[in-house]
């Protein structure tokens, strides 16, 4: 191989760079949405088969307002329903809907359950805290995929400036 000047290097790098920022914004969304749709349907599949799910107890104790004997099959298949719709692509208007009415719900034993999430309140918390915690990432997938629905994308080339455009340093 030959001796390759600085310049060169850049350039490599750079057409390196383009081509899997192309990549990434070509498929991210179709693997985010299969992710996460992966990940709905088997959490909630997972409710349907007792003590299978590691979630079970959790939604037991911070919905003891409801009987769960049917509430958690009726919350798996809510979930399965969002998985699928996520996986299929289709109705996504409505997968996006149920995801976000069921979000909440998660979030439910931070203040209901304040002894199972918090080890040291606000600071550390326990395995079952930092699995409802992981929502965020969830929901911010959510987000972005809501933003796709009327047939926007992602592009790996920057967007001409726009008043309303983030700026980060």
């Amino acid at each position: 191989m030959q001796n390759l000047n600085r310049r060169e290097l850049e350039a490599r790098f750079d057409q390196i760079d383009r081509a899997i920022t192309r990549w990434m914004a070509r498929y991210g969304l179709l693997l985010l949405r299969l992710g996460l749709g992966v990940i709905f349907f088997w959490f909630g599949a997972l409710k349907l088969f007792p003590d299978l799910s590691p979630a079970e107890d959790l939604v037991r104790q911070s919905t003891d307002f409801v009987d769960p004997d049917w509430f958690i099959p009726v919350l798996a298949l809510w979930e399965m329903a969002i998985g699928l719709g996520l996986i299929i692509g289709k109705g996504m208007r409505v997968t996006l809907l149920l995801l976000f009415l069921q979000m909440p719900g998660t979030a439910l034993p931070l203040v209901t359950l304040p002894d199972a999430v918090w080890t040291d309140f606000p600071f550390a918390l326990t395995l079952e805290g930092q699995y409802i915690v992981k929502n965020l990432v969830l929901i911010s997938a959510g987000i972005v995929l809501g933003a796709t629905v009327r047939g926007g994308g992602l592009t790996s080339e920057p967007m001409p400036d726009s008043p309303d455009e983030i700026h980060h340093p």
